[in-house]
Formats: C-alpha cells, structure tokens, sequence
C-alpha cells in the first residue's frame, strides 16, 4: 500500500491547487493539515513525500508553531523524504537546511515585475539536468507573492533563478525541492486570492485576471507537468 503525502498549509485560504488535481486523478492518497487552525505538524516517517504550502507567515517567527514546522522540515530532510515546498514552504526548507531568510529588495508580486515586464524564472545548468523539470522548457511566466528572500548553504543547490530575488528554486540533497514562485494557481484559486490577500489587493484586478488569461493554458501545463515529476520522484 502506498503511504500518504502530508499536504501542510500555513494559512487555510491557500490550498494544492493544480496539484490536488493530479492527485485526485491518480488516485494518490493525501493527508491535509492546517497550521493555522491550530493543528498539529505530525510526525514524518510514515509519509511517503511531504508538500509544504504558502502563507503570511515568516521563517524567522519565533513562536512555536514556525520552530515546530523547522524541526519536522529538518527530520524529513534527515529521513530523505521528498519533500516540495512552495513559497513559504521554500524558505521553511532552506531554514531547516541551515540557510537564511531575509527581506527581499524587491516585494514580488503577481505577474509583471517592477521594470514592467513579466516575471520569468531561468533554469541553472544544474537545473535543465534535474528531473523536476523534465519535459519542460527551461524558462516560465511565473506569478509571485512574496516579500522574504533567502540565501542558501552549500547544501542547497540553485535549480532556477530570478531577475530580482536571484534563488528562486533549490534543492537541499537529492529530493528536497523549494519553489519561491507559484506553479499551483487553478481560476478558483486564483480569484480567492485577488480578492483577499492584501497585497493583491492594491493591484488592478481586472489587470491581473487578463494577464492570467493570456497565460492559463501555458501556466497550467508547465504546473501539472512540474508537480507529475515531482510525484515520479517521489515514486508515486
């Protein structure tokens, strides 16, 4: 029997998105906690991968819940779970993995960088050969909402990197991967999120939803295509 994936939100309103729906269609059993609701980031070893979602929330909080969330990243680090973390869940992995979170220079967020132009990530040398990416082009549209930024040890390895905040997709070992941007947004999601977060919340709406029209197709191939490799490494 196949184990579980641990899905671990930081805030309720930010949900797996496209990747619930590979998921779902695969038949790959999930076991969802919310950190915010108070419920507890259990033990790792049963889990067969370990996802880690966004939020408001920063890595160097000192209270227990983030300490907590540091020391379970850490055991799956330690155990070799494979392990993703999205936003949040990038700067919670290279915490745990002895790196820094700091404020970013530029607050990234949604889809056009402050120059005007779209926000891209560029895939390193390391990353065109890494199997998270693979049947995938080796740069993307990206959409941000993030104001922290990190700075990685020597066992973290930089798979992608960024106009602004330069690390944008690591890996700590051979199948601990951190994504600084978002690959997961689906429509629903993405309406929750303009019309709630307040940072989307000073931006033009109508503005933001074109823009994710223009890309939807493009943006939910390479996400599906990303979040299937990562399940392959996984070994499910």
């Amino acid at each position: 029997m196949e184990k579980e994936i641990l899905i671990v939100k930081n805030i309720t309103e930010e949900g797996l998105g496209l990747l619930e729906e590979l998921l779902d269609e695969r038949g790959i059993g999930y076991h969802i906690v919310d950190l915010c609701q108070g419920q507890p980031f259990p033990s790792v070893e049963s889990y067969g991968a370990i996802v880690v979602l966004g939020g408001p929330d920063s890595a160097n909080d000192e209270n227990e819940k983030m300490e907590k969330e540091i020391a379970r990243i850490r055991e799956a680090i330690a155990a070799r779970i494979p392990y993703l973390g999205i936003c949040l869940g990038l700067q919670t992995l290279v915490k745990a993995a002895g790196g820094r979170v700091v404020k970013s220079q530029i607050k990234e967020v949604g889809f056009i960088d402050p120059d005007g132009h779209p926000f891209m990530v560029e895939l390193t040398e390391e990353g065109k050969r890494d199997p998270l990416f693979k049947e995938l082009e080796h740069s993307f549209h990206v959409f941000h909402l993030h104001g922290e930024t990190v700075e990685m040890t020597d066992n973290c390895m930089l798979l992608a990197v960024g106009k602004f905040c330069h690390n944008q997709i690591i890996r700590v070992g051979s199948n601990a991967y951190g994504i600084q941007c978002h690959f997961e947004l689906t429509p629903e999601m993405f309406e929750i999120w303009i019309n709630e977060d307040p940072d989307l919340l000073t931006l033009d709406k109508e503005g933001l939803r074109d823009h994710f029209e223009t890309i939807k197709t493009k943006y939910t191939q390479v996400g599906r295509q990303l979040f299937l490799n990562f399940l392959r490494i996984a070994g499910l």
